[in-house]
Formats: structure tokens, C-alpha cells, sequence
């Protein structure tokens, strides 16, 4: 769906979003059409097979595509996203001011190589997209080794494989390869081609919406931006599809909003089109780099101490996986955007390794067998244990405060009998008890117990249905 005016999508809540044809009256249109809604279908359990295997093939689909900041590479990755998710789709014209920054002309491209005498393709953008720098303009050209040699890009530090390189704001071309492949190239000629566009057009993101019982929202975000790179960040979006989907089936009490945008100018067209709307923000996540087999990292909005860090760094710790939790810089995703000062947003950065932490990062290496559908479970089921912690903090009013209240006789402690989570069970109620006090959320009370969220809240649900509580705001 085409939307120049940055006007709001319907109020979260009222579950009437409207369906994107994704291409319709954009450039590049196709024929669009409504996309299924969340929810529609069978919602997998949580931890369920399917999910993995649905994401790993989400990403092996996606990857062939040449994404950029703009084109119609992005496009087509809303397109295919929305066939599993309602999606709005948002179309911003070129020379758009967005706050500092002003949105690029369009860039798409439809081949591109470097043949040697004989006519082979030496490089060859249609065997992988990385080999073309990113906005690179047309070339149409013939040239020595020598003279194509200053827009060559290489890793002589990884001879067999193919970096990833982009020229967004200063307008030159290139090529990328292995450096093994240019060590064994003569002197020339070469035939240099580039079949590119750089004109006026859009920039182009998505938005799905989870309704929930209240207009304030989680923000979860993740970038579209990179062509063939499947760790950074396919996997990055299909864990948030997957994540959508499981929230449309769960009621949930806050609003979702998944945003799939190009990363940096997009973020922060977003920003500038959704001024008002940011003051609902109350949590954010920045998903990226999902899918690799390293432990998983959290890193902090700048803010440090914003529900969200503390929400996330309990169940990493609870759950004992191995984990890393960082403090914010204002350098990596798009959480540098969102967590800028003036906006200084609740929002963090959930990865698996970090960017440039592995050898495979913008390179052609990090493709599908890369990313393991065992490492984007996990960091699903992370994302999904987090909200389960933003859903159900609460602050409790204990009714009968003077005293330990009798638990045996209300049915509380017999019918635990033979659990083998029995002392943590009752640790949790004694411990919601004693900190209901109308100053302590169910999650402060998890971080000064020391024990899993889902316990204490699984408490403060008994002592409430046995009258012991009362909700309360803190």
C-alpha cells in the first residue's frame, strides 16, 4: 500500500489495520493483493519444531534477493513477509526531509559483471548479488586490469570470499571479490558493466501490527536493508515474523508493533513520520544477527536501566543460557537511532554474536548454512520468555500484611505436594507476599529473590484468586 502523507495507521487496539498490497501504485507495482492476517492458521506452541524449520526457510528464500536502503529488492522482501504477516506498507518519495537526513534517490540494478577476452564472466552479479558495491551507478566501459584495479574490493585476509560494500551517499561503482579470483586475473581487457538505476523514487518499509488491550506499544525492529547476508539480518526478521505470529495468538496486553525497514535512513524515517506516536513506546527491542551459534548478547538502551534491560538480562540469567549483557554506545543497529537523545527511547539490541564479532560478517560466508534453525529457536523463545515478563509485570497490594497469612488452610501450600518445584513455588509466594507493598513490581521482586519471573507471577496469580492481593499502580 502506497502512503507518501505519513498518515497514522489505525489506532492499535481496534484490530482493523488495514491490509498492504504490498506493491500497489508504488514503484514496481505487481498486482497486491491482502496478505493473511496474523493468527490466521494454526499458531505453533511455543519451542515447536515447525517454527525453526519455518524460519530457516524464510531465510533461505529471502536471500537470494538484492536488497539495498531502497528498490525494489526491498519490496519484494515486504511482499514475501506479508504473505505471513498483515503488513502496511509505507512509501516515502525521494528529497523527503527526515529529520537531519533527507531520503536518497532509488537504486536497482539488473546485472552486472566483468568479462575477460574470451566473454566469461570473471565476476558475475548474477552469481551473488555481493558482487556489485551497493548504488553502485551504471558503467558501461572497457578497461585494463590496471585501471579497473581502484574499484576492486578484496579481503586479503579471507582470499576465498566476497565482501560486502556499499557507496549509499557518494555516488562511484564497483565490484566485489574474492581475493583469490583477482590474483589470477591477467592484465585485460576487460568488458565492465553495470546495469543500474539511481533516480527519484521511494524508500520503502513495512509495519505490522499485534493489537493488544492497550495502546502502548513494544517496538520491535529489525533491518531489510542487506542483500545476501543471511545472519545480518534474515534471520533477524524471521525470528520477528515468528515472534508476531505467536503474540496474535496470545490476547496480548500491550500493543506490538514489528517494524521491517531499511537500517539507519529507515529507522529514522520512521521517527520523523511517528513523532507522536513514540511517547506510547514503553519497551523496544532491535533484533539483528539471530540466527549464528554464539551465545546470545543484550545490548542496553541508554537509558541502562529501562524495564526492558532489566526484563531481558532476568531471563538470560534465569534461563542459564550463556549470555553476554553490554552497556549502550551509540554505535551498531538501529537502537543508536531510536535511544538518539532527543527521542531516548526504551529500546535495546538483542543479538547472538555482534556485528564484526565473527569472521563470517559481510562476507559471503554468512549465508543459509551459517545461521542454524536450533540458534534462531533460541533466540524466538528469549524474545518470547521477554515478553512474558513485560506482559505480566504487575504491582500487588498485599491484603493481609501483618503477619504471614495462612496458606495451608486457603489451599496454597497442600495442593504444591510432591512438585518437584514445590520449595520454589513457595519461596515465590512468600517472597510476592512480603514485597506486595504497592513500591515493588513482580519483576523487582524476581531480580531480589533470584528466581525465574514466570514463578513469582505464577504466585501472585494464586495469592490474587485466594484474596491475598489486590492489583495496584505503583
Amino acid at each position: 500500500m502506497t502512503d507518501d502523507d505519513g498518515g497514522e495507521t489505525p489506532e492499535a487496539g481496534n484490530g482493523d489495520e488495514a491490509p498492504g498490497a504490498v506493491n500497489g501504485g508504488g514503484p514496481g507495482a505487481g498486482s497486491g493483493g491482502q496478505a493473511p492476517k496474523a493468527g490466521d492458521g494454526e499458531v505453533p506452541r511455543p519451542g515447536s519444531g515447525d517454527e525453526a524449520l519455518e524460519m530457516r526457510d524464510l531465510v533461505e528464500r529471502l536471500y537470494p534477493l538484492c536488497r539495498s536502503i531502497t528498490g525494489d529488492g526491498v519490496r519484494r522482501t515486504l511482499e514475501i513477509v506479508g504473505e505471513s504477516l498483515r503488513m502496511q506498507v509505507r512509501e516515502v518519495p525521494t528529497g523527503t526531509q527526515v529529520l537531519d537526513w533527507t531520503v536518497p534517490r532509488e537504486w536497482n540494478i539488473r546485472d552486472a559483471y566483468v568479462k575477460d577476452a574470451s566473454g566469461a564472466r570473471v565476476v558475475d552479479f548474477a552469481a551473488s548479488n555481493l558482487h556489485v558495491v551497493g548504488y553502485s551507478v551504471p558503467v558501461s566501459a572497457t578497461m585494463t586490469l590496471d585501471e579497473l584495479r581502484g574499484h576492486l574490493h578484496t579481503l586479503p585476509d579471507q582470499p576465498a570470499l566476497v565482501p560486502y560494500r556499499t557507496s549509499y551517499y557518494a555516488e562511484t561503482w564497483g565490484f566485489c571479490l574474492a581475493h583469490d579470483t583477482l590474483e589470477g586475473l591477467s592484465d585485460g581487457p576487460y568488458e565492465v558493466m553495470i546495469d543500474s538505476t539511481l533516480a527519484d523514487g521511494h524508500l520503502t518499509y513495512g509495519e505490522h501490527v499485534v493489537p493488544g488491550r492497550v495502546a502502548e506499544e513494544v517496538l520491535v525492529s529489525c533491518h531489510v536493508c542487506h542483500p545476501s547476508l543471511a545472519n545480518d539480518n534474515l534471520a533477524g526478521v524471521a525470528v520477528a515474523v515468528r515472534l508476531a505470529r505467536r503474540l496474535a495468538g496470545a490476547d496480548p496486553w500491550y500493543t506490538y508493533r514489528f517494524l521491517f525497514a531499511p537500517g539507519t535512513i529507515g529507522a529514522i524515517t520512521w521517527l520523523a513520520r511517528n513523532r507522536e506516536r513514540t511517547g506510547r513506546i514503553k519497551h523496544g527491542l532491535v533484533l539483528a544477527c539471530a540466527g549464528d551459534r554464539g551465545p546470545l548478547t543484550y545490548k542496553r538502551s541508554r537509558r541502562g536501566d529501562a524495564e526492558i534491560d532489566r526484563a531481558v538480562r532476568h531471563v538470560l540469567r534465569t534461563s542459564g543460557r550463556p549470555h553476554t549483557v553490554v552497556d549502550f554506545s551509540p554505535y551498531g543497529y538501529d537502537e543508536r537511532q531510536f535511544c538518539s537523545p532527543g527521542f531516548d527511547l526504551p529500546v535495546g539490541s538483542l543479538t547472538r554474536t555482534p556485528y564484526a564479532g565473527y569472521p563470517e560478517y559481510h562476507t559471503s560466508a554468512d549465508d543459509p548454512d551459517f545461521v542454524s534453525p536450533e540458534a534462531m529457536a533460541d533466540t524466538l523463545e528469549t524474545c518470547w520468555e521477554v515478553t512474558r515478563v513485560l506482559e505480566d509485570n504487575r504491582a500487588y497490594l498485599n491484603l493481609s500484611p501483618y503477619g504471614e497469612p495462612q496458606l495451608g488452610r486457603r489451599g496454597l501450600y497442600g495442593s504444591l505436594g510432591g512438585r518437584s518445584d514445590t520449595k520454589e513455588a513457595q519461596m515465590a509466594m512468600l517472597w510476592v507476599l512480603n514485597l506486595s507493598d504497592g513500591r515493588h513490581s513482580l519483576l523487582d521482586i524476581a531480580e531480589r529473590s533470584d528466581l525465574p519471573f514466570g514463578a513469582v507471577a505464577g504466585a501472585a496469580r494464586a495469592l490474587r484468586g485466594s484474596g491475598l492481593l489486590k492489583e495496584c499502580s505503583l
